[in-house]
């Protein structure tokens, strides 16, 4: 056992994906009557970058993701299989007809991400309520099931949540990181991370695997995964995209990928290098920067 790395990181026998939102650059494009910027061009830049994956979050109103878009990126998923397409929304307004339409098409998505918001929402502010939506929710998850994507749902910090989750079908949930988010750096940092600890720690002793989204970057992203066991992919658009107005989205791409690898070391060695053993969240051998290359498309 290599000194310098963390005891901990030995045990992690797997590597956070990083799932990159583009709905931001669908919102910037959808404010002239051009193709530009290009979301379909720019998601295959941060698969040739590391990214392991594309979310998408198309909303009735169309606002940035649109069908087009949707079934674009499908096609261009295709060139990547190791990757993973990940469409998120209410499965009671439109989403659940993107998902049909792409499997009919021959363009099944690995994942849906299930997210209890309104059509005229700012922003996702909240998880599902169990016992409260589990009926509702019991028919669409056991079709997408069937047609056979991966079901994920998003869900606030509430270890008692997860059992009911977990017995709805669900194989997944996201973790709601914004409370994280907003106390990273404050005094109440220890004290919400605690929660999400607790929340993963209930989620995976009922069978369920572990995503997390919602507001963490490049400052605060490595310290939550150092402390929240489990976590097999992170989807993060706003502020990945927002550094990319800086730095480029390929160089973006790879800072959040050091930002991951980061959090196998131990924080007072910024030095040590990452485990090599196990496996990623993709099931790739290794668990350092040998798993995220800037590979050229196919």
């Amino acid at each position: 056992m290599n000194p310098l790395v963390a005891p901990e990181a030995h045990a992690r026998a797997y590597r956070t994906a990083l799932s990159v939102n583009v709905n931001k650059i669908a919102l910037l494009r959808n404010t002239r009557h051009l193709n530009s910027p290009d979301v379909v061009k720019l998601s295959g830049i941060a698969l040739q970058a590391g990214a392991q994956g594309i979310t998408v979050h198309p909303r009735p109103d169309a606002r940035h993701i649109r069908l087009t878009d949707v079934h674009d990126l499908a096609a261009l998923m295709q060139q990547w299989p190791e990757a993973d397409y990940n469409i998120e929304g209410n499965p009671f307004q439109n989403l659940m007809g993107c998902v049909r339409a792409l499997c009919a098409a021959g363009q099944r998505p690995q994942q849906v991400t299930f997210v209890p918001d309104s059509e005229d929402q700012f922003t996702s502010d909240h998880g599902w309520r169990f016992p409260d939506d589990g009926p509702r929710l019991q028919p669409l998850i056991d079709e997408a099931r069937a047609l056979g994507v991966r079901v994920s749902l998003f869900m606030d910090p509430l270890p008692e949540m997860m059992a009911a989750a977990r017995a709805s079908g669900a194989e997944r949930v996201e973790l709601y990181t914004e409370a994280y988010a907003s106390a990273h750096g404050t005094p109440r940092q220890a004290e919400v991370l605690a929660r999400f600890t607790a929340t993963a720690q209930a989620a995976m002793a009922v069978g369920l695997e572990i995503n997390a989204g919602h507001d963490l970057n490049r400052a605060n992203l490595t310290d939550f995964l150092r402390a929240v066991p489990g976590v097999l992919e992170v989807s993060i658009g706003h502020a990945l995209i927002a550094d990319a107005l800086e730095l480029g989205l390929a160089d973006t791409v790879r800072a959040y990928q050091r930002c991951i690898q980061n959090s196998f070391m131990a924080p007072e060695t910024p030095s040590a290098s990452p485990p090599q053993g196990g496996v990623s969240a993709l099931g790739r051998p290794g668990g350092g920067l040998a798993d995220v290359p800037a590979r050229s498309a196919r």
